[in-house]
């Protein structure tokens, strides 16, 4: 629980960190705070995806650090869309998605109908990943820090809310019209 709690926190509020830095001038701060968040997200979840962005973020805070540019420590959010898209779809060619994993920690045999219904979630969360990696690099390049920091602090999680949401709602409709989808 206390690994959540602490994987969570430097989740929310790395982007917090890193506009401040900026704000102030600190583009090698920004790194810092950055890299800090990745490695304790991929320390405290100790999962592939998550240790992979905390190298990949380590990457971006030294090019950060380097070039004295913040722009490489404002790509951290696209990179873990991309490595979260990556997932989920290679996830939709191999024998079970993302979400069928997921449901089978819950339910051990799941009809064809539960099957095709996690494909179809998968395959809406990889549509989410593209679209929020192309606001975040959007927010990256062309738009002020200020936005950045609101897109990729606040606006994307409420987004990812909503996402969990809309599917958990849809799931309880096929639910209704179909017992076999968990």
């Amino acid at each position: 629980m206390l690994r959540t709690i602490v994987a969570a926190t430097a989740a929310l509020l790395y982007p917090a960190g890193v506009w401040y830095c900026l704000h102030i001038g600190h583009p090698a701060r920004a790194a810092a705070v950055v890299a800090a968040a990745a490695l304790a997200i991929g320390l405290m979840r100790r999962s592939k995806a998550s240790l992979l962005c905390a190298a990949l973020a380590a990457l971006l805070a030294t090019l950060t650090a380097v070039s004295n540019e913040a722009l490489a420590v404002k790509l951290y959010p696209v990179v873990v869309n991309a490595v979260m898209l990556s997932i989920f779809a290679a996830s939709l060619s191999s024998e079970q998605s993302v979400c069928e994993r997921f449901a089978r920690l819950r339910h051990k045999d799941l009809p064809a109908s539960a099957v095709a219904y996690c494909r179809g979630a998968t395959a809406a969360w990889c549509m989410f990943f593209i679209v929020n990696g192309a606001v975040a690099l959007d927010s990256a390049l062309w738009r002020s820090d200020d936005w950045w920091a609101l897109y990729n602090g606040l606006i994307a999680y409420i987004l990812m809310g909503c996402m969990f949401a809309a599917e958990w709602l849809v799931r309880q409709f096929f639910q209704r019209h179909d017992s076999t989808v968990s």
